[in-house]
């Protein structure tokens, strides 16, 4: 069986989401933001693998374009390289 990383995207992001809404709710209901601070931090240690995980993908979505780019411009100095061999 494969893990599927997508769905734990997606439980944690709701997971935080509705912790965040009760959270919410309790402060204005009971008007006391220190007795559901609990709450809050369930929301955030919800969310921040979800950011952590975003700016991985971010950084080697980069790093590949970025290869990319290099790969080209090496091509093109190969050309112009072999170009400058056959003048000869």
């Amino acid at each position: 069986m494969k893990f599927d990383k997508s769905l734990l995207k997606t439980v944690l992001f709701s997971l935080g989401v509705v912790a965040f809404i009760i959270a919410t709710y309790q402060t204005v209901l009971e008007n006391d933001l220190p007795g559901n601070y609990w709450i809050y931090m369930i929301s955030l240690s919800c969310w921040l693998p979800l950011q952590y995980w975003r700016r991985q993908e971010a950084r080697r979505a980069k790093e590949i374009e970025v290869a990319k780019q290099v790969a080209a411009l090496n091509r093109a100095a190969d050309k112009k390289n072999a170009k400058a061999k056959r003048k000869r």
